[in-house]
């Protein structure tokens, strides 16, 4: 049986340093990015220059079973995680290469990137679209992680039952004008958006782990807290209180993006078979400061 994975945003961050944890964990990878090139030096990266096209045309890696832990052959695939059809493309060629193992969804924006529309057309729209063209290929052992944000828990706090119902739909024609409603003016500041997004993945993955749960298939959600990343450093300028925020944390520095990988591949992993539907914080207790000092 030759296994597939998936890593979203592979081309950089948090994303590339899941796409280092998976390379030795299924046979072939695909590293999906919106920034073509960047996937491609990705690939390049992974592979000791033996990606690109080429990885593509390589032979299956083979049965991993009996201690066999070669690396994965790597691929890259330039996409936008909102494009219906690019999602289609991506799904047939999962079911082109193999079974389905392990997808690490990390692709997002963060709030100074876009306005609120394509904020949540990103974060969460594009979750859900995801998980939906992916989910007649799961099988029993796969498992799934979505990137959501220590940021659910911080800005989207007071207790909203319209939001709330807008939120169990993302795939809704009507959803952003309906989360508007329920939401009012606020959620045009692309941070509250953005809150509102990461929480919306969080009660995804809760429903999705219902879904897929029969299948035998997991899906757990993941809630970072400030890392040190690049799209971290252009949050950090933008917004002088992320500074203090690091200060109080429990362990008064920021993530590393190996850090949130090394989470990510746990839950992937076959050693979380009991995990599903759950969102696992991982803010160096950021959260646990602010309990603190209130």
């Amino acid at each position: 049986m030759t296994t597939v994975g998936i890593v979203t945003g592979a081309g950089r961050g948090m994303g590339l340093e899941c796409a280092r944890r998976l390379v030795g964990e299924v046979d072939r990878l695909l590293l999906v990015d919106m920034d073509g090139d960047a996937a491609r030096a990705a690939v390049d990266g992974l592979s000791g220059g033996a990606g690109g096209e080429g990885a593509a045309d390589s032979p299956a890696g083979g049965d991993r079973s009996g201690g066999d832990r070669r690396p994965a052959l790597v691929e890259p695939f330039a996409l936008d995680i909102t494009d219906r059809e690019g999602l289609g493309r991506l799904a047939a060629r999962v079911a082109e290469l193999g079974t389905l193992r392990a997808v690490a969804h990390a692709a997002g924006i963060s709030p100074t990137m876009a306005d609120w529309r394509r904020v949540i057309e990103v974060d969460l729209v594009g979750t859900a679209r995801l998980a939906s063209v992916l989910r007649p290929l799961a099988t029993s052992g796969t498992a799934m992680v979505c990137f959501a944000s220590m940021a659910a828990q911080i800005g989207a706090t007071e207790a909203n039952p319209d939001a709330e119902a807008a939120l169990a739909d993302p795939l809704d024609a009507g959803f952003l004008d309906r989360l508007r409603d329920a939401l009012g003016p606020s959620v045009e500041d692309s941070g509250v958006a953005y809150s509102w997004a990461k929480r919306g993945v969080q009660r995804f993955v809760q429903r999705e782990a219902v879904r897929l749960g029969p299948l035998g298939a997991r899906v757990c959600s993941v809630s970072p807290g400030i890392v040190a990343t690049p799209q971290g450093k252009q949050e950090a300028a933008n917004h002088p209180s992320m500074k203090a925020l690091v200060e109080r944390s429990a362990l008064g520095r920021e993530g590393r993006p190996e850090e949130l990988a090394a989470v990510v591949a746990f839950l992937l992993s076959d050693e979380a078979s009991f995990l599903t539907g759950v969102d696992v914080l991982v803010d160096g207790g950021a959260m646990a400061g602010l309990s603190a000092a209130r």
